[in-house]
């Protein structure tokens, strides 16, 4: 069980902040414009319009489209970090944890398609601005503590073979993130992403287990599903 004193519960609120209505009605409208157009490249005024609302509402609320981005970003990872936190205390079982944690992360391919490039945008500007370099390391440390005593309550468990824990945390979020950039890549992302939640599944139970898990990892062949059609056509043919 995650007990109450755990470090998850501590860093619960480190991400969170109130907002009025309209407030979250423009950071969702904002939100899905930057997932489509990218962080950066996307004008006020289409968020603006995306919302519903004027330019000036906008820079009244935000004051710039730095803070307004700012703001975005930390209440969707604040929406993320909630709930992966959610899953993990649905169960006790140390393997069933993990799998509802998986299943959290790679919810939709659409909505994780979004999170992700508007992350990555994230990511590439906490090299240069200081503040988006603390919320980058905020969300981090807030997801390793999550993974971090999910892991410690398997290894007590004896589940999970790793000697230190927040060294596996780290671990088992590079694996998560890179399989996800692996994702964002492929032409046909819609189509694999259960592939990549079960290749997801599949790594990090063995890393963690020290047995190689037996999720089914047959990659979808694309070609294969047009030769069967063709197939099917000739005969009928």
């Amino acid at each position: 069980m995650v007990k109450s004193s755990s470090p998850v519960q501590e860093s619960k609120g480190l991400l969170h902040e109130d907002h009025t209505a309209p407030q979250i009605h423009i950071i969702r409208s904002a939100y899905r414009v930057m997932g489509e157009k990218g962080v950066y490249r996307v004008p006020l005024q289409d968020i603006a319009d995306a919302a519903g609302v004027s330019k000036s509402v906008l820079l009244y609320y935000f004051k710039s489209k730095e803070n307004l981005v700012l703001t975005v970003m930390r209440w969707v990872l604040d929406q993320i970090a909630e709930r992966i936190r959610a899953s993990v205390s649905q169960v006790n079982s140390a393997e069933e944890r993990i799998r509802l944690m998986i299943d959290t992360i790679f919810s939709d391919p659409v909505q994780n398609r979004r999170f992700y490039l508007t992350y990555i945008g994230l990511i590439d500007h906490a090299a240069s601005f200081d503040s988006f370099g603390r919320l980058s390391a905020t969300f981090r440390s807030t997801v390793n503590a999550i993974y971090a005593e999910v892991i410690r309550d398997g290894q007590e468990r004896g589940a999970f073979k790793v000697g230190d824990v927040a060294e596996a945390a780290t671990v088992v979020r590079a694996i998560i993130e890179g399989l996800y950039i692996q994702w964002l890549q492929e032409e046909d992302w819609k189509r694999l992403h259960s592939w990549y939640k079960r290749a997801c599944l599949a790594a990090v139970l063995t890393y963690l287990t020290g047995e190689v898990s037996r999720e089914e990892m047959q990659r979808p062949n694309p070609m294969i599903s047009e030769i069967r059609q063709t197939e099917r056509l000739i005969q009928d043919f």
